[in-house]
């Protein structure tokens, strides 16, 4: 196996950056300071888009670079199409051949304004056509018997049931991402209007409506759970609208587990993480009349694009619907 080849397979990112020559280590570091404080991404962002550019960077230098070396001498379109071929044979999909070929567009974008590079190759990259699969999505009464359910646990009182009851009405209520779940403060909720300010991507702020239900839910958690979990621990966190068992703000992977058996307890309900009760919202908001414009600023996408896929999702609902019930749909 070549040096390119072996590089196309599962590698040390940190041990790859570490043996970058000096210029292409500072590049990396300046735009990973582009990232983070300029266009202010989140970290997981910025590490998927600087591990992208590392792969890029170890493929353009080769195992043994040299140390003085200029730090994108040799980079063209051609090494940008070589270095995604040599991503496909280690086994890369084609959703994760589009992303590495946007982090490759933006980065040679941003290079090419700093000076690094005298022309933008990354301009003529095209990335394959990604095939976007449908996301799963819970029926209305799917969702009810979901939150029907979490909802008897929660009336025996106990600090977690009830912690899990406002965070999975809250999901569905507002459709907001587990990050910005997680992220949210005690004072982000203004119950009088029933909204909640989400800080998004990129630093977006906005703010998104919630129901009854889920006014009901955080008021259970806010008088009776949260104050429970505060006096069982040294040092709770003084903010975080959601803790953990220890006091510390709620964890990503705790939400996932909270949806994953609430949906157990729902034998008919695919099983999904918060994403899924996210499409789930997006979707029933649009089958319940409301107009795209509105669901995307309710749920914090920077285009269009991305919010007309929930449209695909109904319709084929519609098409689903159609097939199984018209004696002449075949």
């Amino acid at each position: 196996m070549s040096a390119r080849e072996s590089r196309g397979r599962k590698t040390d990112l940190h041990a790859l950056r570490d043996a970058l020559p000096r210029a292409a280590a500072e590049l990396v570091d300046a735009y990973e300071r582009h990232l983070g404080l300029e266009r202010g991404l989140s970290p997981h962002t910025v590490r998927a888009y600087v591990g992208d550019v590392v792969s890029l960077l170890g493929f353009l230098h080769g195992e043994e670079p040299q140390p003085d070396v200029a730090a994108l001498k040799g980079l063209d379109i051609g090494t940008l199409r070589a270095w995604l071929a040599d991503q496909r044979n280690g086994g890369a999909g084609r959703t994760t051949l589009a992303r590495r070929a946007a982090s490759a567009r933006t980065f040679t974008a941003w290079a090419r304004r700093q000076g690094a590079l005298d022309h933008d190759p990354g301009a003529k990259l095209v990335a394959p056509r990604v095939h976007r699969t449908l996301p799963p999505v819970l029926r209305p009464d799917e969702a009810e018997d979901v939150l029907t359910a979490a909802g008897s646990g929660a009336a025996q009182q106990e600090p977690v049931t009830l912690r899990d009851l406002a965070v999975l009405e809250l999901l569905y209520a507002t459709g907001v991402r587990v990050s910005e779940l997680c992220g949210l403060d005690v004072d982000d909720v203004d119950f009088g209007r029933r909204l909640v300010r989400v800080l998004g991507k990129g630093g977006k702020e906005r703010m998104v409506p919630f129901g009854a239900p889920a006014d009901r839910a955080l008021r259970g958690w806010l008088d009776h759970g949260r104050p429970a979990v505060a006096g069982a621990v040294a040092k709770p966190h003084a903010s975080a609208l959601f803790l953990g068992v220890r006091g510390g703000r709620l964890d990503p992977r705790t939400v996932r587990r909270v949806v994953h058996e609430a949906l157990d307890a729902v034998p008919s309900a695919a099983d999904m993480g918060p994403h899924g009760l996210r499409h789930t919202a997006a979707t029933h908001l649009l089958e319940g009349g409301a107009d795209l414009r509105s669901v995307q600023e309710l749920l914090g996408h920077a285009t269009l694009a991305t919010t007309q896929l929930y449209t695909h999702v109904t319709v084929e609902r519609l098409k689903a619907i159609h097939d199984q019930a018209h004696p002449r749909s075949r």
